[in-house]
């Protein structure tokens, strides 16, 4: 029996068929299609897809992941039916032309992208290519596996913003930063974030792993972190002015944890640790120094003694100038020690801390 008989012969049936039948029409047009794909033209497979866009909507669901299956490495496949299987709610159905078919063009892959479900998501995130403004939506849409998935994926294209937004989610999920670390695509000024804010089994790991074309950049990129830090952690510093602003601030009525934050969040360091200083009563040189400490005890004394939020405390703890970067565990353990100290015993050891920073400097 030739194709278009056997066509004829599935349009006359579809009013008529019972469910089983079509399944069996389904199987045998299939049959058909995969064993002509490689001399069919465009305009000879649109008839098969006319019909089997009227088939498909009538049988079962086992059928159609069956059919998912058959046409998801077909070159040639018919587009629409393609294009309805991969917006199948069952992942059974859908599954493989996402991740398979060449026949789903960009919009047909964001319209799933931002429509679909996290296993959608999941699946299309492993496809063999895909471009950046894809990528982008299963970043902006996808969970921690999606973006796990994408980072590993070598046929993933990624734009600047897209790869911003994954180092970001990358701090404080290793593997995140790692698969990230290892790309070759990474630009050198995100990998640098990547790195900076990595922990340091992270840079071990990228550094023992890391191929051969991309190890020079890495090193580049951890050496520029390091002058950056030691610069930025011994530079001297005139709390001069940034004392006279905030006392101005104050008499005006206009300084206040919210003022300190904005400080904190725009980087104004001197600022920031000179507020901070008039609300613990002490000298801001006090308050640099215990800025620049690894150790958060005593910066969290101050804090404590200034009467500030745990929000407020937790963003000044990583602006510090010795650019220590706090993991989790760290914070969680600065937080605990932070709302276990009172305040009265805080006020008392600050004062202390400035009586002993005083005997110093007589010296």
């Amino acid at each position: 029996m030739s194709s278009f008989s056997l066509l004829s012969e599935l349009e006359e049936s579809l009013k008529s068929g019972s469910p089983e039948k079509r399944v069996h029409m389904l199987r045998r047009v299939t049959d058909v299609l995969l064993r002509d794909a490689d001399r069919l033209n465009e305009q000879q497979i649109r008839v098969f897809d006319d019909v089997l866009v009227h088939l498909i909507q009538r049988v079962e669901t086992k059928a159609l992941a069956d059919l998912s299956t058959s046409l998801a490495p077909v070159n040639n496949a018919p587009i629409e039916v393609i294009r309805r299987l991969s917006r199948h709610d069952e992942l059974a159905v859908a599954g493989p032309v996402l991740a398979q078919s060449n026949r789903l063009s960009k919009e047909d892959l964001i319209d799933v992208a931002r429509t679909k479900s996290q296993g959608h998501l999941l699946i299309m995130s492993g496809r063999p290519s895909l471009p950046a403004p894809v990528t982008d939506v299963l970043i902006e849409r996808g969970d921690m596996q999606v973006h796990k998935t994408l980072a590993r994926n070598p046929g993933t294209q990624f734009s600047e913003h897209g790869f911003a937004a994954l180092v970001k989610k990358s701090e404080g999920d290793d593997e995140l930063a790692e698969r990230l670390g290892l790309r070759l695509d990474i630009p050198l000024h995100l990998l640098r974030q990547l790195l900076a804010r990595a922990t340091d089994l992270v840079r071990s790991r990228l550094l023992a792993a890391t191929p051969p074309e991309n190890e020079e950049k890495i090193h580049r990129a951890l050496a520029s972190i390091a002058d950056e830090v030691g610069q930025e952690a011994v530079r001297p510093r005139d709390f001069a002015q940034a004392d006279n602003d905030v006392t101005e601030l104050n008499r005006r009525g206009k300084l206040n944890e919210a003022t300190l934050v904005g400080f904190a969040t725009q980087r104004e360091y001197e600022k920031m640790t000179a507020t901070l200083a008039l609300f613990c009563g002490v000298k801001s040189k006090l308050i640099e120094r215990l800025l620049q400490k690894v150790r958060h005890d005593g910066l969290i004394v101050a804090c404590k003694a200034a009467k500030l939020s745990w929000p407020t405390v937790e963003l000044i703890l990583k602006s510090r100038f010795s650019h220590h970067l706090m993991s989790d565990e760290e914070l969680r353990v600065a937080r605990d020690d932070f709302l276990e100290l009172s305040q009265a015993s805080a006020q008392r050891t600050i004062r202390f801390m400035q009586v002993q920073e005083t005997a110093k400097k007589a010296c």
